[in-house]
């Protein structure tokens, strides 16, 4: 049985809304696939607003760009995190806060309280996996005194929050709960992504969502990021192309980051039954993995929910309890060799040789290497069999105690 690691939903509903954009619209840049979508997203979020982008990343470079942060000023980030959390930062020429996470791959709130400084703006945590990390208890450290009194505004926006902002890394944690309401209502801003991987996908692309102020603040907000998005245009192409629609003004230096519409498509057809039928599948694998394995020792089981937080089960992130890398690596090449793809989320970014470069050493972030070493991602999509989970735990445990022994 071949079993890959991650397969994206291509279905007749995804089909059907691809082909009205080709067919009935006509239209693949930017323009009404893309509204409706970002309509979707704010929906199931119970935000105020969202702008569609192609990427993550440039969803944060976006963000960061338009808090008008320099190099004097400092966003903290886990070291426990893809490259992409920290690149977003170090290229917006922003300094880049390293600090360690928890035994649940969250960032370790009493370690970003101890790097917070005059100079920092920001603080990006990252839902690793789906599941939320304790914005409760960060946006409780963000509003003591001592961290009020350390915060330096810069703008208008900055003396409005009045703290360090929170820029949530949520590219994998659409559709997770905190209190039973969904986790962006617990930030300023959240960044999801819709790569190919993602529990949402539309092959590339990612989004920002935020309610901070009243309606009316908030869709200027709103537009300032659409400004910034199409390289400071005040029309997008969709809005140029309508008859008598040519003449358009640059009004700012922006980026050029914005999601076309046949990429929207693939999402709007997925994010229309996420709730009600895409993520209870997901929930259902992830459990079905907990239930089988929970009877083994040496399984360390990924958080499914834990107090108030719960996740969008976007990885299922097992340890093997006593292994070091080497055994870890030798599990994933023996079920490479009977075709069952996994993964390993991440290598930390101490251990990579851009980050070595820079002075990061993996020594100062212990609990990094702890939850890495030993860390194997199992397979978790829609359209994977329950009987296909079965199969990845027999052989999993099969290895693990040949390995053991």
């Amino acid at each position: 049985m071949k079993i890959p690691f991650c397969l994206p939903l291509i279905d007749k509903d995804v089909n059907q809304e691809v082909l009205s954009c080709l067919n009935e619209t006509g239209w693949l840049t930017t323009g009404p696939k893309v509204r409706l979508l970002e309509d979707e997203i704010t929906e199931l979020c119970q935000t105020r607003s969202t702008i569609c982008v192609n990427s993550w990343t440039s969803g944060m470079l976006l963000l960061i760009r338009w808090l008008d942060l320099d190099e004097e000023d400092e966003i903290i980030v886990p070291a426990y995190t893809y490259a992409a959390s920290a690149f977003s930062v170090i290229n917006s020429r922003v300094k880049c806060v390293f600090v360690d996470v928890n035994s649940d791959f969250t960032i370790n709130i009493d370690e970003v309280e101890k790097a917070i400084t005059k100079n920092t703006k920001a603080i990006m945590p990252v839902d690793l996996g789906g599941l939320p990390i304790d914005y409760i208890g960060l946006n409780t450290l963000l509003n003591k005194e001592s961290v009020i009194s350390k915060f330096n505004p810069k703008t208008d926006f900055q003396r409005k929050i009045g703290r360090p902002i929170v820029l949530s890394d949520a590219a994998h944690s659409i559709g997770s709960l905190i209190d039973g309401v969904p986790t962006p209502l617990f930030s300023d801003f959240s960044v999801f992504s819709f790569h190919s991987v993602k529990n949402i996908t539309t092959g590339e692309g990612g989004a920002i969502t935020f309610k901070i102020f009243d309606e009316v603040q908030d869709e200027l907000i709103l537009k300032e990021l659409r400004l910034l998005s199409l390289n400071g245009q005040n029309k997008t192409a969709f809005e140029k192309n309508s008859i008598g629609g040519w003449k358009y003004d640059i009004t700012t230096n922006g980026l050029k980051v914005n999601m076309p519409d046949i990429n929207a498509a693939i999402g709007l057809a997925q994010i229309k039954k996420y709730k009600s039928i895409l993520l209870p599948e997901r929930e259902q694998i992830f459990l079905k993995y907990n239930s089988v394995l929970s009877q083994y020792s040496w399984a360390i089981l990924p958080t499914f929910s834990i107090d108030n937080r719960k996740s969008s089960c976007h990885l299922y992130q097992l340890r093997i309890e006593g292994f070091e890398e080497q055994q870890r690596d030798e599990l994933i090449s023996r079920l490479a060799s009977i075709d069952i793809g996994v993964n390993v989320h991440y290598i930390p970014l101490p251990m990579l040789s851009y980050f070595k470069s820079i002075g990061l050493e993996i020594k100062d972030f212990p609990s990094s290497y702890n939850l890495y070493k030993n860390e194997i991602s199992l397979p978790i999509y829609n359209d994977l069999s329950i009987e296909s989970v079965e199969y990845v735990c027999e052989k999993l445990v099969e290895f693990v105690n040949k390995i053991i022994k």
